[in-house]
């Protein structure tokens, strides 16, 4: 089965609506850029939800369903990631810098 098959299934996507309902509990902001993600916009648009495998399903078909292999990230930025790495971020800042 393909990528796109293995995230079409009922269960994948019974996973997916209790991740995002848990991301947004949490108000967790996108893995990828470390910004807020826009809860209340569809996920398709460029700042809505869209849940991002850390280990993308084209290389580990095996974690499509895992929990521990989900992230939250920005609809624009899971796409511009694809099936590449993650990369690395700053960080936390100590503080808020002019």
């Amino acid at each position: 089965m393909s990528g796109n098959g293995l995230r079409s299934t009922r269960r994948h996507k019974q996973l997916r609506v209790q991740f995002r309902q848990a991301c947004e509990a949490e108000d967790r902001p996108c893995c990828i850029c470390g910004l807020p993600i826009a809860y209340d916009v569809p996920g398709a648009i460029g700042d809505g939800f869209a849940l991002d495998h850390y280990h993308p399903v084209s290389q580990r078909p095996d974690l499509v369903d895992d929990w521990a292999n989900f992230r939250a990230s920005h609809s624009r930025c899971n796409r511009a990631r694809g099936a590449g790495a993650p990369q690395a971020g700053l960080g936390t800042l100590s503080r808020k810098w002019l």
